[in-house]
């Protein structure tokens, strides 16, 4: 039967680029990062403490994905505080943080133009 989830895949236009944004400026660690062919790399990320993880690779015929709105949310403990520790460290945000009824979240975005919640 099914028992999690173990990784989320995020269409990128630039693997190294990526690579860098997501371990440098979010903080993910890298799990796997192994060559495919065509100059293409799987590269699997780790969420310190969470059993998920991200996948930066776009299959082929999947490229028109790269620069769209990721249906992912990213949960975290303080919305402002992850905010301000990832603008200062030149993450680019959509929203800022914004308090609705059911909680608070923002909204981020990669070097390829994918946008990401994060919320609590």
């Amino acid at each position: 039967m099914l028992k999690k989830v173990k990784f989320v895949g995020i269409p990128v236009g630039d693997q190294e680029r990526a690579l860098s944004f997501w371990t440098k400026q979010i903080g993910l660690q890298v799990a796997t990062d192994q060559p495919m062919g065509d100059g293409r790399r799987w590269i699997e990320l780790k969420i310190p403490g969470a059993q998920t993880g991200l996948v930066l690779f776009t299959p082929p015929g999947h490229e028109d994905r790269i620069g769209t709105f990721q249906n992912v949310s990213f949960n975290v403990d303080d919305v402002e505080e992850t905010y301000r520790q990832l603008s200062e460290r030149g993450v680019e945000f959509l929203q800022p943080p914004k308090k609705e009824a059911w909680g608070t979240s923002a909204i981020f975005k990669d070097p390829d133009g994918n946008s990401f919640v994060i919320g609590k």
